[in-house]
C-alpha cells in the first residue's frame, strides 16, 4: 500500500463521543488514533488512581470500543490510542475482556515504560513522553489495538507510519514528516475548522459540526491532510497552519524520535478540503526526554462579588478592605483580586449593568481557604456595598495541581512494547542525538512601502492560535498574503507584543519567525504560573490569548484592509 490513511477520533479526554463511529463509517481508513491525554488529564487520572488502583485510564475509550470494536475489526482498521494514561496494562486487559465478551477476535498490545513516579517522591504522577517505536513494534507483531500511556501526541502517527513503511530510527526526514502530520491531527477538529480565527468567513452552518481529520501519509513522509467526504467543517492551508503553530515554539520541534524543522514545512492546496504537507526536514532527537511531573500544590477557593450600577470602583475598594480585615488574623498564603469591568453605562439589563470582582485564595492548608473565606464573605451580606451579592457561595476549598517539566536521558527509561502474546520487546534509545541549538534568525522580507494607515484590530489581517505548555503560553500569529507578511514581520515585534498584551510586559517573551508559513510564534514564559491545574489566571490554558491579541488595535496599512 503506497498511502497509509490515519484518522483521528479524539483530541482530548471528553471529546465528541460519536467521533470514533463517525470516522469508521465515514470513509476508508487504515489506522484510527485517539489522543486522550493532556497535562491536566494526567493529574485527574492520578487522583482517580489514588481512590482505585485499577483506575488511571480513560474509561470513555472503553465505552467507545463497546460500540465500535466490531466495526473496526470488520473494516480492518487498527486502533492506536494513548487512553492508557497511568495504567496502559490495565486498559489493555480491559479491552481484552471487552473483546471476549463481544466475541471479537482482536489482538491487543500496549506500550509501557513512561512511568517515572517512583523517581520523584511527592509527585502524584511523573511520566516521560515516549516516541512511536514502541507502537510500531506492537503493530509489526500483528496487534489490532495498541494502547499507550504518556507518549507524544505525534507518536500515535509516527508509530503506525514507521511500522507500515519500515522506517528506521535514523530516517529523520520521513519521521519528521509524520510528526508534522501527527501534530496537525492530534487536536481533532481544530484541523477541520474548529476554533479557527477566520470562522466568520465560512458559509452559515458549515462549522456547526466539524468532521475529524485524517492524513494520507506517503513513504517519503509527505502527507495530505483531509477529512471524510460530506462531513462538516473544512480543511485549508489556514486551518493546517493554525494547528501547526498550536503549542509549538521555534523552528525546531523536538521529540523523542526526531526533531522536526517547522521552518521547512511547505503547505499547498491539493484540492477541496485537501492540503499537501511536504518538504519537512528532520534532525536527530535531543539527548533527553521530557518528563511531565504533576504534584499537589495546595488548596484554592474563590468567590465572585457582583457589583452593579454606579460607583463600581468604590464598591470594589470597600469589599477588598472588608475581606482583608476579615482574613487578617489568618491570611491565606496567596490572595488575588481581579475586577472585570463587564458593566455598561445606562444598561438595559441588570446583568449588563454589573461588573465582577473575583477573589482567589491559595494556601498549603485547606482550612486556611475554606470556612475562613466562606464565613468572611457570607457575613458581609448585609454590611457591605449596596446591591451586595455573589455568584455562588464559596465552598470548603479544593486541591489544585502544579505541573513542571524535568528531563532524563533516553537510557533512564525502560521503553517496552508488550505484545498481544505477552512477549516484552525493549525499544532501544535513538542511535544518535543532538543538542538543540538555536536556528539562525531567517531574513525578514522587505517592509511594505509606507502608506496611509487605519487604527483597527490586528485580527482583520492576522489569524492566531494560542495554548499552554506548563506555565508558559505560546501565541502563533499568521497572515494569508505576502504583503500582509511584509507588514507583520516588521510590525509585531516583541516590544509591540508586550504593548498589546500587558500581562507579558515583565515576562520573558521570545519571537520565532517562520517565513514559509508567513507566521510568528511567541513564547511567553511564566504567564500561566505553575500550569493549568493551578488556575493562575482567568484563562488558565491561554486558549483565548491569541483572540485577545487579535482584538487589540494598531495602525494597519489601508492596503491590507
Amino acid at each position: 500500500m503506497s498511502v497509509l490513511r490515519i484518522g483521528n477520533a479524539s483530541g482530548f479526554y471528553g471529546d465528541r463521543f460519536s467521533a470514533m463511529r463517525e470516522m469508521l463509517t465515514g470513509g476508508p481508513l487504515d489506522v484510527l488514533t485517539g489522543d486522550y491525554l493532556a497535562e491536566l488529564t494526567m493529574l485527574i487520572l492520578a487522583r482517580d488512581r489514588l481512590k482505585d488502583p485499577d483506575a488511571g485510564y480513560a474509561r470513555t475509550f472503553l465505552r467507545q470500543l463497546e460500540e465500535c470494536l466490531g466495526l473496526a475489526h470488520e473494516r480492518g482498521v487498527k486502533i492506536v490510542a494513548n487512553a492508557g494514561g497511568l495504567n496502559p496494562a490495565g486498559l489493555a486487559d480491559a479491552v481484552r475482556t471487552l473483546a471476549d465478551r463481544l466475541g471479537i477476535p482482536v489482538r491487543v498490545a500496549h506500550v509501557e515504560g513512561d512511568d517515572r513516579t517512583a523517581a520523584h517522591p511527592g509527585a502524584l504522577a511523573a511520566h516521560a513522553y515516549l516516541g512511536g517505536f514502541g507502537v510500531a513494534e506492537c503493530l509489526r507483531a500483528g496487534a489490532d489495538v495498541v494502547v499507550t500511556g504518556r507518549v507524544t501526541d505525534a507518536a500515535l502517527v509516527t508509530g503506525p507510519a514507521a511500522a507500515h513503511f519500515g522506517w528506521k530510527p535514523t530516517e529523520y526526514d520521513r519521521l519528521a514528516g509524520a510528526v508534522v502530520a501527527g501534530h496537525v491531527l492530534e487536536c481533532g477538529a481544530q484541523a477541520t475548522g474548529g476554533n479557527y480565527a477566520f470562522f466568520g468567513e465560512r458559509r452559515p452552518g458549515e462549522l456547526r459540526r466539524p468532521g475529524f481529520p485524517l492524513a494520507e501519509i506517503h513513504a517519503d513522509g509527505s502527507s495530505v491532510i483531509t477529512k471524510h467526504p460530506g462531513t462538516g467543517g473544512f480543511v485549508d492551508v489556514g486551518t493546517v497552519t493554525a494547528q501547526l503553530l498550536y503549542e509549538t515554539g521555534g523552528a525546531r520541534y523536538a521529540g523523542p524520535d526526531v526533531t522536526a524543522r517547522l521552518d521547512t514545512v511547505r503547505l499547498t492546496r491539493d484540492g477541496p478540503d485537501r492540503v499537501r504537507v511536504e518538504g519537512v526536514r528532520g534532525e536527530a532527537p535531543p539527548p533527553t526526554l521530557k518528563v511531565g511531573l504533576n504534584r499537589l500544590g495546595g488548596f484554592r477557593n474563590e468567590v465572585v462579588f457582583v457589583l452593579t450600577g454606579l460607583d463600581v470602583e468604590a464598591k470594589a475598594d470597600l469589599v477588598r478592605e472588608q475581606m482583608s480585615d476579615a482574613l487578617a488574623e489568618s491570611p491565606p498564603a496567596e490572595v488575588r483580586w481581579e475586577l472585570a469591568r463587564t458593566d455598561r453605562t445606562d444598561a438595559g439589563t441588570e446583568e449588563t449593568a454589573s461588573a465582577l470582582l473575583r477573589l482567589v485564595v491559595r494556601d498549603p492548608a485547606q482550612e486556611a481557604v475554606g470556612r475562613v473565606l466562606s464565613g468572611a464573605a457570607v457575613e458581609l451580606a448585609l454590611a457591605s456595598y449596596p446591591g451586595f451579592h455573589v455568584m455562588a457561595p464559596p465552598g470548603k476549598g479544593s486541591p489544585y495541581g502544579v505541573f513542571e517539566d524535568v528531563y532524563v536521558s533516553h537510557g533512564d527509561v525502560d521503553h517496552v512494547a508488550v505484545l498481544h502474546d505477552g512477549r516484552r520487546i525493549p525499544v532501544d534509545p535513538p542511535p544518535d542525538t543532538a543538542v538543540l541549538d538555536d536556528v539562525p534568525a531567517p531574513a525578514l522580507p522587505e517592509p511594505l512601502p509606507t502608506g496611509p494607515t487605519t487604527r483597527a484590530p490586528l485580527g482583520l489581517v492576522a489569524g492566531a492560535r494560542s495554548g499552554d505548555k506548563g506555565g508558559n503560553a505560546n501565541v502563533g500569529v499568521w497572515v494569508r498574503s505576502d504583503d500582509a507578511w511584509r507588514w507583520l514581520a516588521h510590525e509585531l515585534t516583541v516590544e509591540r507584543f508586550r504593548e498589546l498584551i500587558p500581562e507579558a510586559r515583565d515576562l520573558p517573551v521570545t519571537r520565532h519567525v517562520l517565513p514559509r508559513l508567513r507566521a510568528l510564534n511567541f513564547l511567553v514564559e511564566g504567564i500561566l504560573g505553575e500550569g493549568v491545574a493551578a488556575q493562575a489566571r482567568f484563562d488558565p490554558q491561554a486558549k483565548a490569548l491569541g483572540e485577545w491579541l487579535r482584538s487589540r488595535h494598531l495602525d494597519i496599512p489601508e492596503a491590507l484592509l
